[in-house]
């Protein structure tokens, strides 16, 4: 066939979209000497430069075309019209080129002099996508504003949008020696393979799909790995397929109810042991080393800046003027050391993270809860969410869920209102948050209240998701033993000096430990009348343990 033919049939089967396919990633360390650091930094200089471009020109073109009338028309558009507002909008985003190929297009002018001996064309369309990204959330009313990523702040992540060109991973054959590296403008990173975690090997058999450079700070810079500025270099490959599953984590066919609070986990499977848990309890202490690192670094910047402070000691105003604040060195050493805890704390809370997603897992592969604003809890437990992160869980257990071949299902708590229904007379009544019981004159409770919530989702239709009486009739005989069991283990933790969270509906006075492990025989009253009060109050002997 001739190669006039050839052209239209090629451009035709580049424009179709590819079909898409589930991906996972993989990360893998990478070995850096000192001279391919100060590249990678310079190279990621150069990206975080071309990104602040790109994002200037975009938030021009929004406030340009935010500024036009037409777009105040197209807002004013009932929203029962759908196709006439998308079409209205539509034509604006291309008038003022606010679109994803449009900043594709004017990357290509910004990618000049010595910005282009560091970033190739095709990263720098990956930088004018994320630029994009960041516009259009603004756009959309998601966001307010979008932010520039200072020097100070860095830049610390660049990818691909394939394989086969600039930044790419190399994985030689088993006769080569089964070694990978990561290539990118002439330096060749290998990274470190360990060929016998079954994770590592069940990943590089799948087919790369692009890599992406991601730079962390670690602890100093004579930690193992990091470079003279007190940094690591990892890989991460997005790989096609599904994620390796390991034989110990067991997968359920049972459907499982979940109740999530800011601070508390309750899931009720049809089948098993019901659970009132803290949830990620576990980080607590950590919490408190960084917070009290964090008023040290109060104290040091006060101790060098006396200036910028009234006599209340309150941060003088200056306007517009930005405070120019001076940072000690021991200021700076202790800000290392709060950045190095925070990075454990994120990974720990990770892991938490997983590993509670995997026991949810095992209890059943369907898992139904209330879709909740996880944003609007900011606003209220702040502390508390940013310390635990729920909607990152719920991230990652709809993404373990998916790869078993389950589902997780969110349903809309106006129309369920699981904590304020009671499945026994059908009424809903609306309860305080103070209000931790479920008690109701038609007989049903007391119960504590996520336990019960976590109840009603596991037993609720997702077809129809609006709870009906008779449809818990029949499982509430057997479910009410087990939410009790649940709550008196949590009640005998608690005794035992677990601190809980008020949203358990257990008194503080039984979350503390006793001051004796052994009390008296005889009541006080009793023996002052025997005229043995002070022997009672002075014991020779210590306690039986």
């Amino acid at each position: 066939m001739p190669k006039k033919c050839q052209g239209p049939r090629k451009q035709k089967e580049q424009q179709e979209k590819r079909p898409a396919t589930p991906t996972f990633l993989l990360e893998l360390p990478l070995v850096v000497d000192a001279g391919q650091a100060a590249r990678l930094r310079a190279h990621l200089e150069a990206a975080r430069q071309l990104y602040n471009a790109i994002l200037s020109q975009g938030q021009t073109r929004l406030r340009r075309m935010r500024a036009d009338p037409a777009w105040q028309e197209a807002r004013a558009l009932p929203r029962t019209h759908k196709a006439e507002r998308a079409a209205a909008f539509s034509a604006l985003r291309k008038t003022y080129g606010f679109t994803e190929a449009a900043l594709h297009e004017a990357v290509k002018g910004l990618r000049v002099g010595w910005i282009a001996e560091h970033i190739e064309a095709v990263l720098a369309q990956t930088l004018a996508t994320r630029a994009y990204r960041a516009l259009n959330r603004v756009c959309l009313g998601k966001a307010k504003r979008v932010r520039f990523k200072s020097r100070g702040r860095g830049f610390s992540s660049i990818e691909n949008k394939r394989n086969d060109t600039s930044l790419r991973f190399i994985l030689l054959p088993p006769e080569s020696g089964n070694a990978g590296y990561l290539l990118w403008n002439g330096d060749h990173l290998p990274a470190v393979i360990d060929w016998k975690d079954e994770v590592v090997t069940h990943g590089l058999g799948h087919r790369i799909k692009y890599a992406r450079l991601i730079q962390r700070p670690a602890s100093s810079s004579r930690a193992a790995g990091a470079d003279a500025q007190g940094y690591r270099y990892v890989v991460q490959l997005a790989l096609e397929g599904k994620p390796h599953h390991k034989p110990k984590h067991t997968i359920g066919k049972s459907i499982v109810g979940g109740d999530l609070g800011p601070s508390s986990l309750a899931v009720v499977p049809q089948e098993g042991e019901a659970r009132l848990e803290v949830f990620c309890a576990e980080l607590a202490p950590q919490a408190r080393a960084i917070r009290r690192l964090q008023r040290q670094m109060d104290r040091q910047r006060r101790a060098a800046n006396p200036e910028h402070y009234d006599e209340k000691g309150r941060i003088k105003k200056q306007g517009k003027q930005k405070l120019r604040w001076k940072q000690s060195k021991r200021y700076q050493a202790t800000r290392r050391r709060k950045a190095s805890k925070e990075r454990r704390l994120a990974a720990h809370r990770k892991s938490l993270h997983g590993r509670k997603v995997h026991e949810v897992v095992a209890m059943g592969n369907t898992v139904i809860l209330e879709k909740i604003s996880y944003k609007a809890w900011q606003k209220q437990f702040g502390k508390s969410v940013g310390l635990r992160a729920p909607g990152m869980f719920v991230e990652l257990l709809r993404r373990t869920v998916a790869s078993t071949g389950g589902t997780l299902i969110e349903v809309s708590t106006r129309t369920t209102a699981l904590s304020q229904w009671c499945h026994g007379c059908g009424r809903r009544v609306k309860k305080p948050l103070s209000q931790r019981w479920h008690q109701c004159t038609c007989g049903v409770g007391p119960v504590q209240r996520d336990l019960y919530s976590a109840f009603l989702a596991a037993y609720l239709d997702p077809a129809d998701p609006i709870p009906s009486c008779a449809r818990y009739q029949g499982y509430w005989e057997g479910a009410e033993a087990r939410l009790r069991a649940a709550h008196e283990r949590t009640a005998q933790r608690a005794k035992e000096g677990q601190i809980l969270p008020r949203s358990f509906g257990i008194s503080r006075a039984g979350a503390r430990l006793p001051k004796s492990l052994s009390g008296p025989t005889q009541e006080p009253a009793f023996l002052a009348q025997a005229g043995r009060l002070e022997a009672w109050t002075e014991r020779s002997e210590p306690p039986l343990l």
